[in-house]
C-alpha cells in the first residue's frame, strides 16, 4: 500500500505503484528527442520538468531503491519549459484515444490557470496534442479562446484542425520549433 499526500493535505492510498511513465511515453519521447537535438545544436534550451515529490519512505532491494510512501509537494504545472530566441516557452504534452474530441478534463484546473498566467505575461505557452495519430500544437491563446467562448467539456477535433498547427515527425523527433518561429512572427512581440 502506498500513501500519497496531495496538496491541501488530501490523502490518497493505492495498492499499485504510481507511475505515469507509460502514459504519453511515445509523445514525450518524441518531444525529448527533439529537445536533445535542440540543445546539442544550440538552438533552444527546453527541458522536461520533474514532478515535485517528497519522499517519506524508501525500501531497498536487489533492484535498487523503491519509494513506498511519498507526497506531491505541490501541483505540477506544465511538463516542459525553457528558452528559445530570448522567449520563455512552456507547454504540456497530452494524448487522447478519442477520435472526435479532446477532453478538457485532461488538463487540470491549476494547469489552465498556469496557461493563463504564462500567456498574460507574454510567454509562449501551448499544448502539444496527439490525436488520431497526428501531432498538433495548440497555442495557449487559441486554447483559452475556446474555454472563454464554449461551454463544452471537450474540444472538437474540427476546432483542433482549424486552430492548431500540425507538427511533422522528423529524424529530430517532433520538430516543433518551426511552428514556434511562426508564433513569434505573428503573435508575440518582444519589447
Amino acid at each position: 500500500m502506498i500513501n500519497l499526500l496531495y496538496p491541501n493535505n488530501i490523502k490518497k492510498e493505492t495498492s499499485k505503484i504510481i507511475t505515469y511513465s507509460n502514459r504519453g511515453m511515445d509523445l514525450e519521447y518524441l518531444i525529448d528527442k527533439a529537445n536533445e537535438y535542440y540543445i546539442e545544436n544550440d538552438l533552444a534550451y527546453i527541458y522536461k520538468k520533474p514532478t515535485p515529490i517528497g519522499v517519506v519512505k524508501v525500501n531497498y532491494n536487489n533492484h535498487g531503491k523503491r519509494i513506498t510512501d511519498g507526497y506531491y509537494k505541490s501541483p505540477s504545472t506544465l511538463d516542459f519549459n525553457g528558452l528559445y530566441k530570448g522567449y520563455y516557452i512552456e507547454f504540456d504534452a497530452k494524448e487522447t484515444n478519442n477520435k472526435t474530441s479532446f477532453p478538457i478534463s485532461n488538463i487540470h484546473p491549476h494547469q489552465i490557470k498556469h496557461i493563463k498566467n504564462i500567456y498574460n505575461h507574454k510567454g509562449i505557452v501551448f499544448l502539444i496534442i496527439m490525436m488520431n495519430n497526428k501531432y498538433f500544437l495548440l497555442p495557449g491563446k487559441n486554447f483559452l479562446n475556446f474555454l472563454n467562448k464554449e461551454k463544452r467539456k471537450s474540444i472538437p477535433y474540427e476546432y483542433i484542425l482549424n486552430n492548431s498547427y500540425e507538427i511533422k515527425l522528423s529524424l529530430k523527433g517532433l520538430d516543433y520549433l518551426p511552428i514556434i518561429d511562426q508564433l513569434i512572427g505573428g503573435l508575440y512581440e518582444k519589447n
